[in-house]
């Protein structure tokens, strides 16, 4: 089988070339692992559903459990979860950085991001590499964090290419990226209620 190539864009000035590469796979259905603001994930074209089965199957999820969507913007945002005044005072605030926000899906959601009660998991990494890959295709990335089932989240492209290279299409070689997961904070009860501590400071969520 094959390997997946293995390509090295500038954490600050992505290349142009490299990025419309990226989101030709993208479009295409493929796989992609990248970096993020916290860890290196595995991301999907939300608008393709081979491409978002093909993840859940080399993840082991079941499809009824939803991944998160990483958008560009808070506008980005606004267009597949509804948005309080609270909500969007908070994610101007933290926004873009390293927060997970559990947020009341709007129609424009597809189904397989959302949960039984309708809820949908967004963010918007600090990453310029993320954002112009969303940029280029014009649609949110459906993301998972690169981890092997019952393993540990994966620092490197080495460790990558070890465990998932036969099952992507692509590599984003930016280094090492020490994995910390984001910080999860659910606006679902009306208020700002933080479900998982990580990354993001929860100091700054209320």
């Amino acid at each position: 089988m094959a390997r997946a190539e293995v390509v090295q864009i500038h954490p600050q000035n992505p290349q142009a070339r490299l990025i419309a590469k990226a989101a030709e796979i993208l479009e295409q259905g493929g796989i992609i692992a990248h970096p993020t603001d916290t860890t290196y994930a595995l991301g999907v074209h939300l608008l393709n559903k081979q491409g978002v089965e093909k993840l859940y199957r080399i993840k082991g999820k079941e499809l009824t459990r939803p991944l998160s969507l990483l958008c560009a913007d808070l506008s980005n945002i606004a267009a597949f979860a509804k948005v309080d005044d609270l909500a969007y005072r908070t994610m101007k605030r933290l926004l873009p950085g390293p927060y997970t926000f559990i947020l009341p899906a709007t129609k424009n959601a597809p189904r397989i991001t959302q949960t039984p009660r309708k809820e949908v998991g967004l963010r918007c990494p600090d990453d310029n590499i993320v954002r112009a890959l969303i940029e280029k295709i014009g649609a949110p990335l459906v993301s998972t964090s690169c981890k092997p089932f019952g393993g540990q989240l994966l620092a490197s492209p080495d460790e990558i290419q070890e465990f998932f290279g036969h099952q992507i299409d692509l590599i984003i070689d930016v280094g090492v990226i020490y994995p910390e997961p984001s910080t999860i904070v659910s606006f679902m009860s009306g208020a700002a209620e933080v479900i998982r501590v990580g990354k993001g400071p929860i100091d700054q969520v209320v």
